[in-house]
């Protein structure tokens, strides 16, 4: 008998265990079991340098969903990326997607800022007002490289 309760007592406790590693794992992936509360909205975007999928969506500082898919759509040469939303989130047909960096040089998420129209993007519908991503090393070069060209040519006026 005493056997018999060591043995249930290690078989109920690798029981548990396993479960709960199974609730983390769902957790953490952010993965849902029984029905997805979310929708899907597309925005196109022509940079997203940065941007990986996985990134959070947020909206009036408040992370509210995630990028579920990026691809490169070849006949515009824009980058098409697919939000999954909370469906008690209603997006208005006006509302505005920017790319933005969280930090100097954080992550890149996607900012979602609520337009002023009474009419909401339907599942599978379109975000059409988007801001691409600065790239920082773009904006420094240009400004490095602009300051060269103004001293060489304050030299050149300077030397005649």
């Amino acid at each position: 008998m005493k056997r018999f309760n060591i043995e249930f007592g290690v078989g109920l406790f690798m029981i548990l265990g396993l479960a709960a590693f199974f609730y983390l794992a769902i957790k953490m992936g952010d993965i849902s079991l029984f029905g997805d509360d979310k929708y899907k909205v597309m925005a196109r975007f022509t940079s997203i340098s940065g941007l990986k999928e996985g990134a959070y969506v947020e909206m009036a500082g408040v992370r509210i969903g995630r990028v579920s898919s990026i691809r490169f759509d070849p006949e515009s040469y824009e980058s098409v990326i697919q939000l999954s939303v909370p469906k008690d989130v209603k997006l208005q047909e006006d509302t505005i997607a920017s790319v933005r960096t969280a930090g100097i040089i954080g992550d890149k998420f996607i900012k979602l800022t609520p337009g002023g129209l009474e009419d909401y993007i339907e599942e599978g519908g379109e975000i059409i007002e988007t801001e691409s991503s600065l790239d920082i090393e773009e904006l420094v070069s240009k400004y490095i490289f602009e300051s060269t060209d103004k001293d060489d040519n304050e030299e050149d006026q300077g030397g005649e």
